[in-house]
């Protein structure tokens, strides 16, 4: 029999202490899976642009099972029922629900990995847990896909006002140092409430919805959508897609066993297996740099140039417009490339493209943000909030990109 103190306390610089409630989540969190998340940075390649964001999703997930602890215990206070077995399901949901994530959060959903987000990997994680843990992850599961039969509790792991984002707004700000980024989410969650089992704020809390959703969109423009960190995000995803394409032709190349797995297979939806999360779990953003120090010198122009970029940090140049981008200026870059270093088109396009970016701090056609009014009526957030521009912030904002080499590359 073990002889682990399960009763932990982590010391989060956000929150203070935060208390493991039980041996199971102890268990969970003790895992191998778990463990992994201390190695996958919860802002990719941020760090670039805000050198203090080097926090990783275990810090984020902890935080998460925090602020649900909390919320649970409001919402019992308000007289709303909950089960020890709802309690534990939610704790563990929320606590896992980023545990599908790989190395540097996105990157490889986007270039090696095809057809499969990291929700669902998540839950494949889940359910392998559940088999471990003889089936003690049902309800958090159910709960986590969307199936239970309480409203309320599937909005607290993932609705526009639910404990994730509680936490990454105010904890990606805290280590980013954008200021304008920092919401209350303790005071959001005292405001919180169930009517017709549905997640409700109350009136009191109506200013606190509104800076978590001005906050929201300060932080996209900020800090997730900022021009450096965008283009060192396609870059690496670059990186990927050019490795994997070499592979395909037959070249070699260095890296982990678990790195060479994804490279050398094809992986969608349909392929996902058993083995293949087995695999995943032992990859993480480790694996990337590690074959970026060696891919840096490898022969290959593309392979090469795109690590040096990301290790050395010397970026390829990146303008944002309100407008689409001419076709024209990206024939030009591209040309001006293919002529200077003898290349191909194609090999010209992994420095030469364009995209766009939209942020939208609130979907009103998605899950709404309901405030229950003093009067017991309820209304969106925007049909009660007196800040004019809570509506515009519903209206999704687009820019488009264009990315291109400086000159000495």
């Amino acid at each position: 029999m073990s002889t682990k103190n399960k009763l932990k306390i982590f010391n989060d610089p956000i929150y203070g202490f935060i208390t493991i409630p039980n041996s199971l989540i102890f268990d969970l969190i003790q895992h191998k899976y778990f463990q992994r998340l201390r190695r996958i940075s919860q802002m990719g390649l941020s760090y670039l642009v805000y050198p203090g964001a080097h926090h990783t999703r275990f810090h984020h997930a902890l935080g998460s099972m925090h602020l649900m602890q909390k919320a649970v215990n409001v919402l019992r206070f308000k007289g709303v029922a909950l089960s020890e077995d709802e309690e534990i399901g939610l704790l563990i949901a929320i606590l896992l629900h980023d545990i599908g994530h790989g190395p540097f959060s996105h990157a490889m959903e986007h270039s090696i990995v095809n057809d499969i987000s990291h929700e669902e990997i998540s839950l494949r994680f889940m359910e392998e847990l559940n088999t471990e843990f003889n089936g003690s992850l049902t309800l958090a599961i159910s709960i986590f896909k969307g199936e239970y039969a309480r409203k309320f509790m599937c909005q607290l792991i993932s609705s526009q006002l639910d404990m994730d984002r509680a936490d990454y707004l105010k904890r990606d700000s805290f280590y980013t140092g954008v200021a304008e980024g920092n919401i209350n989410s303790e005071r959001l969650i005292t405001m919180l409430n169930v009517v017709d089992d549905a997640l409700v704020i109350e009136e009191k809390g109506i200013y606190s919805v509104e800076k978590f959703l001005v906050a929201r969109r300060f932080m996209y423009w900020q800090v997730y959508l900022h021009k450096t960190g965008l283009v060192a995000e396609q870059l690496l995803t670059r990186v990927l897609k050019r490795a994997k394409e070499l592979v395909d032709k037959g070249v070699n190349l260095h890296c982990s066993t678990a790195l060479s797995y994804f490279l050398e297979s094809e992986t969608s939806h349909q392929s996902f297996t058993k083995e293949t999360l087995s695999v995943f779990a032992k990859l993480d953003d480790y694996d990337i740099v590690s074959a970026m120090k060696d891919w840096q010198y490898h022969h290959d122009f593309v392979l090469s140039n795109l690590c040096q970029m990301i290790i050395n940090r010397d970026l390829l140049k990146i303008k944002l417009k309100n407008k689409p981008i001419d076709n024209l200026a990206l024939e030009t870059h591209c040309n001006a490339l293919v002529n200077k270093h003898q290349i191909t088109k194609h090999e010209a396009d992994y420095f030469v493209f364009k995209g766009k970016i939209t942020n939208q701090a609130y979907q009103i056609k998605k899950q709404k943000i309901n405030i229950l009014l003093k009067s017991g009526k309820i209304k969106d957030i925007t049909k009660v909030s007196d800040q004019l521009n809570l509506k515009a912030l519903s209206k999704p904002v687009t820019k488009y990109y264009i990315c291109y080499p400086k000159k000495k590359l």
